[in-house]
């Protein structure tokens, strides 16, 4: 059966969109759905050890937001451009989205803020299409994005948080994402290690998140969205442990959907997961059979949006929307500061 874009449309006030996120961080509201029967309940975050046993294995994305946003200008005639970092390609080299007049391959960039013998310069490589463009930067630019680029926040969050690490997870390590795994943003050391002391095991994979996570589908047919590619890493130790938690029968609850489709990537057709790095174009529609996760914890999702998809091949979308129109009813708070769901 065609799936059309109206069926994953719901609707939601402005005021139900999350500017702040909560403090402290395990204090957000937290909706447990029971995917088999469709039972509900209401919690607070950090309670969420309640709904978990021991020996589950909960899989964190450890990437971390880069300040992806940099201000430059075309070398030869100043003209203004604004570049946001997708994805890096090696060292120098990156895919970004380039707003500005005819920024074609060959044009030199300056990145601004960076002048005389500290300069950063850029070349057009390649035409991607649309806004989207291959640069090589003249140094690595990881090192520099602190003093010089800005974190992208979504575009429904219309203020910068005070303190710019409440735009990353506790435990973000490894710098290259434009916006953040956001169903992680509700942990604390604290509560990470009180779930541990309880006996639920943790694992790490990285998935660097591209905008693809805030662009909406925009195809009739939701099938032919086209999703963009992903750099992803499961490490052997954490396909090692999936490995043993679906031995043991245990449950395997990916932290997010980026997560879900890290881990659900480096699966085989049997759910046997094996180390993996490299590019992911996975695009989970209703209809796809998990292979590898038994629950995920997630945020409310926008309308039209791939990860709406995915958590209603999950759970069933009548379910997931139905959940939605409660949360509403609730006061619950939505997007990427928002409260989260357990949907087990």
């Amino acid at each position: 059966m065609t799936m059309r874009l109206e069926d994953f449309e719901y609707s939601l006030p402005p005021e139900f969109i999350a500017q702040d996120p909560a403090e402290p961080r395990d204090s957000s509201r937290l909706l447990v759905l029971d995917r088999g029967g469709g039972n509900i309940r209401h919690a607070v975050f950090r309670d969420i050890g309640q709904f978990l046993a021991p020996g589950d294995l909960l899989v964190f994305n450890d990437t971390r937001v880069i300040p992806a946003r940099l201000a430059a200008v075309k070398e030869r005639t100043g003209g203004k451009v604004e570049v946001l970092l997708l994805r890096r390609l090696g060292p120098q080299t990156w895919e970004a989205l380039v707003g500005g007049k005819r920024v074609r391959p060959g044009i030199r960039l300056e990145v601004a803020g960076a002048p005389g013998a500290d300069r950063l310069t850029a070349e057009v490589v390649h035409d991607l299409g649309a806004s989207r463009r291959v640069l090589r930067f003249s140094e690595p630019v990881i090192p520099r994005l602190a003093a010089l680029g800005s974190t992208p926040l979504p575009p429904y969050i219309h203020k910068t948080p005070a303190d710019p690490e409440r735009y990353q997870t506790v435990f973000a390590r490894d710098p290259g994402s434009a916006a953040a795994p956001t169903a992680g943003l509700h942990f604390t050391p604290e509560l990470i290690e009180r779930l541990r002391a309880e006996g639920v095991c943790t694992a790490f994979v990285t998935l660097h998140v591209g905008l693809d996570t805030f662009a909406p589908i925009t195809e009739a047919d939701v099938e032919r969205h086209e999703i963009h590619a992903e750099w992803i890493r499961v490490p052997e130790e954490t396909a090692h442990a999936v490995r043993e938690t679906r031995a043991r029968g245990d449950r395997v609850i990916a932290v997010g959907t980026t997560s879900v489709r890290s881990l659900e990537t480096a699966a085989g057709e049997e759910g046997e997961v094996s180390a993996f790095m490299g590019d992911t174009r996975l695009y989970i529609t209703p209809g796809y059979r998990f292979r590898v996760v038994d629950a995920m914890i997630t945020n409310f999702h926008l309308p039209h949006s791939t990860p709406l998809v995915m958590v209603s091949a999950f759970a069933g979308r009548d379910r997931i929307l139905a959940a939605y129109e409660l949360a509403k009813r609730e006061g619950y708070r939505f997007y990427s500061f928002g409260d989260a769901m357990l949907i087990s």
